[in-house]
């Protein structure tokens, strides 16, 4: 979970048995997360990161699925790419540049242009994605696989 905040996705992916890395540069909100883990017994493992300072090397296909959500941090997607392993799944929504127009956030950095989160995801496998209104909210979103075959666990 890359830019987990408080962890309602790493709570929730946990919560069905999968064990989780939560990536966020902000120590308080992972201690929390750290803390609801650790009381219901749940595999999380929170990492102190600031992805835009700095290396934002993730590893080599170390990572079954990757979500980021409300998040853009252009730089980063290729070591989002090389750290999911082969037949692994990347979950990517954030807003578009047509969010702006209704409220927050309106930096153009981080806001997706028109058509744009396809390109950034290059090289993998596009299994499902949509553009648009969701939630009242405009946003893009993709799920995508990178090439190759899951290593048998």
């Amino acid at each position: 979970d890359v830019a987990a905040g408080r962890g309602r996705h790493s709570l929730l992916l946990a919560s069905a048995g999968l064990a989780v890395t939560a990536i966020d540069r902000d120590a308080a909100a992972l201690a929390r997360l750290q803390a609801v883990a650790d009381r219901l017994r749940w595999p999380v493992t929170t990492v102190v990161r600031d992805l835009e300072q700095g290396p934002s090397d993730l590893g080599d296909g170390v990572f079954d699925a990757i979500v980021v959500t409300h998040y853009l941090h252009r730089p980063l997607m290729p070591a989002l790419r090389r750290a999911l392993a082969p037949g692994g799944v990347l979950i990517y929504e954030t807003f578009t540049t047509a969010q702006a127009a209704r409220g927050r956030p309106t930096n153009p950095a981080f806001l997706l242009e028109p058509g744009e989160l396809p390109q950034l995801v290059a090289g993998l496998e596009i299994l499902r994605q949509r553009e648009g209104e969701a939630d009242g909210r405009m946003v893009a979103a993709i799920a995508a696989r990178k090439p190759g075959r899951p290593t048998p666990a």
